[in-house]
C-alpha cells in the first residue's frame, strides 16, 4: 500500500508538472466561468464545467502518459518487480481524481463566493456522479492508450475524442444551446449522461439512469481495454 501511494504521488506530480494539462484542468474553466459574469445560468455552467474537467484529463491527458510508459519500456520493467504494471494504472486513475479534485474546488469556490451560486443541492449523488465521471473518463482513456501505437498517435486521438464529445455533450457550453440535431448526438456520447448526473447532483432531482449508463460504459470500455491492451 505504502508503494501504491508513492507511486500515485508520482504520477500527480508528473501530471501537475504538464503545463498544459494543468491549464486546461484548473484554470481554463475559471476562465470560461469568468466570461459568464452575469450570466443566469451559472448554475448549470458548474456542473457542466466538472465533467469538461474530468474528460479533459481522463480522455485527453491519460492516454499519453500511459503510451509513453510503454514506448520506454516502463510497464515492461515493473512487472520484474513486486509492482504489477496494473498498480501504474490504478495510480493514474488516483492522479486523475486528485487533479480532477483540484481543478473542481477551483471552480466551485470561485462560483459560489464571486458569482453567488447555491451549494449543490444534493451532494452525495453529486459525489458518486463525479467518481463515476473520473472512472468512465479514464477507462476511455485506457481504451485509446489501448489502441495507440506512439504518443504522438495518443495525444491526437485523445483530441479528436475529447473535443467534440465536449461540445456535444453539453460540459462546455449548455446542451440547450445547441441544435436539436447536435443536441441528440451528445446524448449519445459517454460524456453525456456525466454532463446529466452532475447537474442533477448540484441543482435537479438526481436519477438512477444516468448513474447506470456510466456503469455501464465503464464496464465495457475497461473490458475492451483488457482484451486490447498491449504492456509492451
Amino acid at each position: 500500500m505504502r508503494a501504491f501511494t508513492r507511486m500515485s504521488a508520482t504520477e500527480l506530480t508528473l501530471l501537475s508538472r504538464d503545463s498544459g494539462t494543468l491549464f486546461f484542468m484548473v484554470a481554463f474553466p475559471l476562465m470560461l466561468l469568468v466570461l459568464h459574469t452575469g450570466s443566469d445560468r451559472m448554475g448549470v455552467l458548474v456542473p457542466s464545467y466538472l465533467a469538461m474537467i474530468l474528460a479533459i484529463g481522463g480522455i485527453s491527458a491519460l492516454p499519453g502518459f500511459v503510451v509513453t510508459y510503454r514506448e520506454r519500456k516502463v510497464l515492461r520493467r515493473l512487472a520484474t518487480t513486486p509492482i504489477v504494471p496494473l498498480a501504474v494504472l490504478a495510480a493514474q486513475v488516483v492522479a486523475q481524481l486528485v487533479m480532477g479534485l483540484a481543478g473542481a474546488a477551483v471552480i466551485v469556490v470561485a462560483a459560489m463566493a464571486a458569482f453567488g451560486v447555491d451549494a449543490p443541492a444534493h451532494p452525495a449523488p453529486l459525489a458518486l456522479a463525479f467518481v463515476l465521471t473520473v472512472l468512465m473518463t479514464c477507462s476511455l482513456g485506457f481504451l485509446i492508450a489501448a489502441v495507440a501505437r506512439t504518443v504522438r498517435v495518443a495525444d491526437l486521438l485523445g483530441l479528436m475524442v475529447m473535443f467534440p464529445m465536449i461540445f456535444l455533450s453539453g460540459a462546455a457550453i449548455p446542451r440547450e444551446g445547441l441544435p436539436a440535431s447536435l443536441r441528440a448526438i451528445g446524448e449519445y456520447l459517454p460524456l453525456g449522461p456525466a454532463v446529466t448526473a452532475l447537474r442533477e447532483g448540484w441543482a435537479g432531482t438526481p436519477t438512477a439512469l444516468p448513474l447506470l449508463a456510466l456503469t455501464g460504459i465503464i464496464v465495457v470500455s475497461t473490458a475492451i481495454s483488457a482484451a486490447l491492451f498491449r504492456w509492451e
